[in-house]
């Protein structure tokens, strides 16, 4: 049976490491907040499994870099509106939330009232989603379901995205620590970031599996980041407390409904993780 191979998972932790000691370095060097070179730090699990891969025989198409199937990636774009309307409406169903209908989710940009004016706000979203967010969203993707999901494909579906999932929050301590997601709590934070990061994790590789790319986790990343958003906007909390940890979409609310969705989707079958799958090589006559 094949085995993730310590070498390029050792490269590959390396640099990851290594490039975020760097950053953090430059930060307290400069002055530069963490949050500030968080454009920056985005690339860097895209720097070590570029660095993993292309010290080895193996190819940037074997570990997704494809187009892939066109109508999962659509999907994968499309799922993350609902994701966050699912998050809101968990939020508000938590006592101490409440809707703010009088919040405006695009400050400055003036929008026609009623359904038009929200349909708007969700063409914005999704076209910026789908764009420059999923172009960050692909420089941490290529990394973590891209070359370490190929990886780590021979421990399976579960095990491989809880254990990316893990290290996918783990990773975003330096942020967190200087106040992103999380200011007024940043070491529960940094917990939390983990816990939402495992709860995303194996919806992300459920459509990188259909999609048969890496593209599908950078739009659905994309779309998520552009849109999440709106909880934060229309979900009022009584307390810092309530708004950071719960009615967020990394807090408990996203959480859970991330769980829901994974929860549906393997309902009837837990979709087989191999890095021929991966790779584009195996057809599956699930993933239509």
């Amino acid at each position: 049976m094949t085995r993730p191979n310590t070498n390029r998972l050792a490269r590959f932790g390396v640099t990851l490491v290594g490039l975020a000691a760097l950053l953090v370095a430059v930060s307290l060097a400069t002055g530069i907040r963490m949050v500030a070179l968080a454009p920056i730090y985005m690339f860097t699990p895209m720097v070590a499994g570029l660095v993993a891969v292309l010290t080895s025989d193996v190819s940037l198409s074997t570990v997704g870099l494809r187009l892939g199937r066109p109508r999962w990636l659509a999907a994968a774009a499309l799922v993350a509106l609902p994701l966050v309307g699912l998050t809101l409406l968990i939020s508000l169903l938590v006592p101490g939330v409440s809707f703010d209908p009088t919040a405006n989710p695009l400050p400055g940009v003036p929008l026609p009232g009623g359904v038009v004016g929200l349909l708007v706000v969700f063409g914005i979203v999704l076209v910026a989603g789908v764009t420059i967010n999923a172009v960050f969203a692909f420089g941490e993707e290529f990394g973590w379901r891209g070359y370490l999901l190929w990886e780590l494909a021979p421990l399976g579906f579960w095990k491989a995205s809880l254990s990316i999932g893990s290290l996918w929050g783990i990773w975003h301590a330096p942020v967190i620590f200087d106040g992103y997601n999380f200011p007024s709590f940043p070491a529960v934070g940094v917990g939390m970031m983990v816990l939402a990061c495992v709860a995303f994790s194996p919806l992300y590789t459920y459509l990188v599996l259909r999609a048969e790319s890496v593209f599908a986790a950078a739009l659905v990343h994309g779309v998520f980041n552009g849109s999440a958003g709106f909880v934060v906007v229309y979900a009022r909390a009584d307390s810092e407390a309530l708004a950071q940890l719960v009615a967020s979409p990394v807090g408990l609310a996203g959480v859970a409904a991330f769980g829901i969705v994974t929860a549906l989707l393997v309902a009837r079958e837990t979709p087989k993780l191999t890095r021929q799958r991966l790779g584009g090589t195996l057809a599956d006559s699930t993933a239509d």
